[in-house]
């Protein structure tokens, strides 16, 4: 009895989609979606009216495009590239920090705060602190355990030059 109520409802469902696949397509551009372009308030088709029609623009060489793309993928970076960092600051800070110490990465904010723009003596305590455990972070601590003072102050003073080598 179950196969044959399993096997009805199959043999409806297949109808359904081929009933559907013949009268237009409705979700794949046929004359039933224009009904989607009316869904909506008064404003957007008031909006959609008001907007004055745009001139083609002319049609541009490959090598434009991808001077175009390039200046894009640059202008998404931002200052990464003006920031020079050193191996010891990639290996611990940049996972969590980012690579410039802006704290996102890829427009994703990232797990550690935005340290660009701090005061060196600031990091400088901030570090002492989470390496003695007066600040909790348990991945700062396992980072800094094994990190002489003297890291500590390159660290801080890498960081705190950050802002001082970008060109606004």
């Amino acid at each position: 009895m179950k196969n044959i109520i399993v096997a009805t409802l199959t043999l409806f469902i297949i109808g359904l989609m081929a009933y559907t696949a013949s009268i237009g397509r409705a979700y794949h551009g046929g004359e039933y979606s224009r009904v989607i372009d009316d869904i909506g308030s008064n404003e957007n088709t008031q909006m959609q009216r008001a907007t004055p029609e745009v001139a083609p623009l002319e049609e541009k060489s490959d090598e434009e495009k991808d001077s175009e793309q390039l200046q894009a993928l640059k202008d998404k970076a931002g200052s990464v590239g003006d920031v020079k960092v050193s191996v010891a600051y990639k290996s611990k800070c940049s996972a969590c920090h980012g690579a410039n110490g802006s704290g996102e990465q890829d427009g994703r904010k990232l797990m550690g705060p935005k340290l660009y723009g701090q005061d060196a003596d600031k990091l400088y305590k901030d570090l002492i602190d989470f390496k003695a455990g007066r600040k909790e972070n348990i991945i700062m601590k396992g980072l800094l355990i094994n990190t002489t003072e003297e890291e500590l102050r390159s660290y801080a003073d890498e960081i705190g030059a950050f802002s001082s080598q970008v060109q606004e």
